[in-house]
């Protein structure tokens, strides 16, 4: 990390000491990155054809790169309780053309591309995605209602699931890429629920380690907490959750659509199924363990 302290205000700066601050002319401290952004395009200078372009000849690899290296630096900051430097690498990431880029990839790539949300729309081709990706702003950002579907469960019972659209999931996925940084670098390193790179196996051997000793745990307490996902408190969330408020509380409420009247969400985390939502339970249940661990000795 470079702190440029303002000495090269005014000037273009060495790709190589600073690629994201080209012409920088604040007077502040700033930390500088070392990621290149081109200028943002306007979606309306561009025909179908050059926003097709733009996408197909992105370089997804580069683009990767420069949003890890975005992650790793949050991750450090988080790690080391620096929360205002969290709080500025967090709104460059979220602000950064090619996370953006990697938001929207993300979303048309996984299995629920062709699932439409309210609006119906899915993106498919090469503009649209490129249209997307410029698109995305905190700025007059109204999340729209979700598709409440029904998804059934082995024991017979159903599972509600809440559809955002397209647009929503992609400004999900963009500020889950830099709050997942905080949720992995304070977590706790035995938890392995909703983890990238991370399975049951992983919990499996974990488990094998501790009861495989002489001196082993004699029990092992199974517990499920109870609709999880849907009874977290908005205010809590808002509160302890460190991102931009006033998007997170788009996603919180949103609301959604059920025989065609709109139902209002008063708890829960953003939409069971989006890209942020286990992260955000994956905190509640870090931050509040050590209550639970207080009241299960006492």
């Amino acid at each position: 990390m470079i702190a440029c302290n303002g000495q090269y205000r005014g000037k273009m700066l060495d790709a190589k000491a600073c690629r994201l601050a080209i012409g920088h002319r604040s007077k502040r401290r700033c930390l500088i990155m070392n990621v290149s952004e081109p200028e943002m395009t306007s979606v309306t200078d561009l025909t179908d054809d050059e926003l097709a372009m733009k996408w197909n000849e992105t370089e997804w690899a580069e683009v990767e790169t420069i949003v890890n290296n975005l992650q790793v630096r949050i991750a450090s900051a988080a790690k080391n309780k620096d929360w205002k430097s969290v709080n500025k690498l967090s709104r460059l990431l979220t602000k950064s053309y090619y996370a953006k880029l990697l938001a929207v990839r993300k979303v048309t790539r996984n299995k629920g591309r062709k699932t439409p949300g309210i609006d119906g729309v899915i993106w498919t081709l090469p503009a649209d995605k490129m249209r997307a990706a410029l698109s995305l702003t905190k700025k007059g950002y109204r999340a729209k209602p979700l598709k409440r579907k029904y998804i059934p469960k082995k024991n017979g019972k159903v599972r509600p699931l809440n559809i955002p659209t397209l647009y929503d999931r992609a400004m999900q996925t963009l500020y889950a890429l830099a709050l997942s940084s905080v949720e992995s670098a304070t977590s706790d390193r035995t938890s392995f629920g909703f983890k990238p790179y991370r399975s049951t196996k992983d919990a499996y051997a974990y488990l094998f380690i501790c009861l495989s000793k002489k001196i082993a745990p004699q029990w092992i307490v199974e517990g499920d907490i109870k609709a999880c996902f849907d009874e977290i408190g908005h205010d809590w969330i808002l509160k302890n959750i460190p991102m931009n408020k006033n998007v997170l509380k788009e996603f919180l409420k949103a609301g959604y659509i059920e025989d065609f009247k709109l139902i209002p969400t008063e708890k829960g985390t953003p939409p069971q199924g989006g890209t942020i939502s286990p992260i955000i339970a994956n905190i509640t249940a870090l931050l509040n363990s050590s209550n639970i661990t207080t009241k299960a000795t006492d």
